[in-house]
C-alpha cells in the first residue's frame, strides 16, 4: 500500500477517464449533469468560469486546472451570468435546453479539430471513484478546487495538449495515463496552496520523523507495529515520537494505523471476493473476529454488512 494520494491513482487507473473536448464561441455555457464523483477541467485555449449552486463562481484561465468534487451539476461558461445553452447528460448525450440532441457540428458544442484556431477549447476528464481510500482524499477538497497554472508551466498539460490533436494507435491509453498524472499533480499542488487547508496527514509527510513513520505504516500496514517499534525505526524515544506524531497528525500512531487498516479493509471487502478472514490477515489482524471488532468500532457495522451494502450500491 502507498500513501493516500498514490492509492487514489491506483484506484482510478483501471476505470479509465473519459475525455471531452469542446470548441465553443461566446456566448457559451455547458451544464454537466453526469453525476460523476470527480471531474477535472482545464482550458486548453481561452478562459471560462466554473459555476455551481452554493459555491462562489470560480474563474478558469488558460492552463488552470479545476477539480470538481461530488455528483452535483455544474456549469462551465464564458461568464457566470450566461445561462446554459447545452446540457451534457449521464448517458453522454448533449442536448439543448429544449431537449433536442446537439449534433457534432452544432454549436455550442462540437468535436475538437486539430486545425481549429478560433474559439475556446475546454478539456474535461471524468472519473468514477469508489472506496474509502478515495474518500479519504476527496473529503479534504472543496466542491471546486482551482489550481492556477504555475509560472514554470505544467508538463503534464503540455503533453495532453500535444496528444489530443493526434489520431494514432494508443492515443486513448496515453491520454488516460496523462490525465491520471494531471489529477494527482493538481491535487498535490492544491494541498500546497496557502489557503488550501491541506489535511494533517498530508502536511505531516513534510516532517522528517513523522513523514518516515507514515511511509512505514503505508508501506507495510499489516506489520505488527507498536508505538515503540515505530519510534525505534525513526530514532526517537517512544514518548517523544508519540507526542510528535499526535501533534502533527491529530491522532495517535495506533489510531492512525487502525484507521488506515480499516480503510484498506473496507475497499478490499467492497471490491474483491476475498473472505473476511483473508482480508483480516492482509490488513494486519489475526483473524476475522479481530477485524470485525475493529471494523464495527470504526465504521459502525460489521465487515459482512459493509460488503453487502457496497455490492447493493453497485
Amino acid at each position: 500500500m502507498e500513501d493516500a494520494l498514490s492509492s487514489l491513482l491506483q484506484d482510478v487507473r483501471p476505470r479509465g477517464a473519459l475525455f471531452d473536448q469542446s470548441v465553443v464561441t461566446p456566448p457559451w455555457s455547458l451544464q454537466f449533469l453526469e453525476g460523476t464523483p470527480l471531474a477535472l477541467l482545464t482550458m486548453l485555449r481561452g478562459d471560462g468560469w466554473v459555476v455551481r449552486d452554493g459555491v462562489e463562481p470560480v474563474p478558469l484561465r488558460h492552463g488552470d486546472v479545476a477539480i470538481v468534487v461530488g455528483p452535483a451539476p455544474y456549469t462551465v461558461a464564458d461568464s457566470p451570468d450566461t445561462a446554459p445553452r447545452a446540457f451534457v447528460r449521464d448517458d453522454h448525450r448533449c442536448t439543448t435546453p429544449e431537449g433536442a440532441l446537439v449534433l457534432g457540428g452544432d454549436l455550442p458544442m462540437c468535436p475538437l479539430e486539430a486545425e481549429e484556431e478560433t474559439g475556446v477549447v475546454l478539456l474535461k476528464g471524468t472519473y468514477q471513484l469508489h472506496g474509502s481510500v478515495s474518500q479519504r482524499v476527496l473529503s479534504a477538497l472543496p466542491p471546486i478546487a482551482r489550481v492556477p497554472l504555475p509560472p514554470e508551466g505544467c508538463p503534464a498539460l503540455d503533453m495532453i495538449q500535444r496528444e489530443v490533436g493526434r489520431d494514432v494507435p494508443g492515443r486513448q491509453v496515453v491520454l488516460d495515463r496523462l490525465l491520471d498524472l494531471l489529477l494527482v499533480s493538481a491535487m498535490r499542488d492544491w494541498f500546497e496552496l496557502p489557503h488550501a487547508h491541506a489535511p494533517a496527514w498530508y502536511r505531516a509527510y513534510q516532517d522528517p520523523v513523522v513523514g518516515r513513520a507514515l511511509k512505514l505504516i503505508h508501506g507495510d500496514p499489516a506489520r505488527a507495529w507498536t508505538v515503540a517499534g515505530l519510534a525505534a525505526e525513526v530514532g526517537l524515544s517512544r514518548a517523544r515520537f508519540a507526542r510528535r506524531f499526535s501533534d502533527l497528525v491529530g491522532q495517535s500512531p495506533m489510531a492512525y494505523l487502525t484507521d488506515w487498516r480499516i480503510c484498506w479493509a473496507a475497499d478490499l471487502l467492497a471490491e474483491t471476493d476475498e473472505t473476511v478472514a483473508a482480508v483480516s490477515r492482509k490488513v494486519g489482524y489475526a483473524n476475522a473476529y479481530a477485524l470485525s471488532v475493529a471494523f464495527k468500532r470504526t465504521m459502525g457495522l460489521r465487515p459482512t454488512e459493509h460488503r453487502a451494502l457496497a455490492r447493493a450500491a453497485g
